[in-house]
């Protein structure tokens, strides 16, 4: 196993230790830090970006070839940490304390510790991990915070970069509050919801000739039919029924083109009611209907052998 030693803000030094460790070194570019993973420890990177105000952000994208831990241990107290999961799996410490938290896909953590305990975070070999860390010195937010109040004269990138921040902080915190309410009066989706909306776009591919309504799919997957929506809309940006439409409409061009499966069968195997309604439908999205469409394609590549 790899242990390093690192500091907790502000960012540069971060890295700076990192790439010490690493036996390698990191750039800087428009105030953002970038460490590229040595090939004889694994692969993937590392960046960051600090702000003043005590806000800083570490993004690491990695998939190291034995246990790796990052020891944040410096003797002062230590950033509050906003930890997201969005792939692999973290496991967290603090400093003394045997007790692992693992966080994992699509989880979040926000872990403070007490006096100047230092939080380890272990990333497993073989395991390609992406951690978001948005990492706020207490004291200097806090005065960052008033300041604001008094005045907003700021440089437009860095305003978009700590707006960015700050999403990502307001998110977090409004995802510790929702975790507090009773199950039913949530409204954040969570990791095991993400997890049956990818069910039920499984669901949707494969069955989409005969597809229920959406409350039977929710039913099928183990959701309300308001969850799903909501995590169509998260996850997809479109209702479910939108995103129905968008599948059917690749499945009867994919059959209009590379088949010779009549109107009234395409119809019935990408499960609508009638060949009517599958040409007004087709026509609304491709500006010809399903017959002239296959016609074109076929005499444009009658063309093109000619030639």
């Amino acid at each position: 196993m790899i242990a390093i030693e690192v500091n907790s803000l502000p960012i540069g030094e971060v890295m700076s230790d990192i790439s010490k460790a690493f036996n390698t070194t990191f750039s800087v570019s428009c105030g953002e830090y970038f460490l590229s993973v040595p090939p004889e420890i694994g692969e993937g990177n590392i960046k960051g970006v600090n702000f003043d105000g005590g806000m800083g952000i570490l993004q690491y994208d990695c998939l190291f070839n034995q246990d790796v831990e990052f020891q944040f241990t410096v003797k002062e107290v230590h950033p509050v940490k906003f930890l997201y999961c969005l792939e692999g799996q973290l496991r967290h410490r603090f400093e003394g304390s045997e007790e692992v938290h693992e966080i994992d896909q699509y989880q979040e953590a926000i872990v403070s510790s007490d006096f100047h305990s230092g939080h380890i975070l272990k990333f497993q070999a073989h395991m390609k991990t992406v951690i978001n860390s948005l990492e706020i010195t207490r004291n200097l937010f806090q005065n960052k915070i008033k300041c604001e109040l008094i005045t907003m004269n700021i440089d437009l990138q860095n305003l978009f970069l700590e707006g960015k921040a700050f999403q990502m902080l307001t998110e977090q915190i409004l995802q510790y509050e929702d975790d507090s309410f009773d199950s039913s009066k949530r409204s954040i989706l969570r990791r095991t919801e993400i997890k049956q909306v990818e069910m039920a776009v499984h669901l949707i591919k494969k069955q989409i000739s005969e597809l229920n309504n959406i409350s039977d799919i929710a039913g099928d997957v183990g959701l309300s039919p308001n969850k799903l929506q909501e995590g169509f809309q998260n996850l997809y940006g479109t209702t479910v029924n939108k995103y129905i439409q968008k599948i059917r409409l690749d499945l009867i061009k994919d059959f209009v083109l590379n088949t010779e499966y009549s109107m009234a069968e395409i119809a019935h195997m990408s499960g609508l009611s009638s060949k009517s309604y599958l040409s007004k439908i087709f026509k609304e999205e491709y500006g010809k209907s399903p017959s002239d469409y296959r016609k074109n394609f076929v005499e444009l590549l009658q063309t093109r052998k000619l030639k």
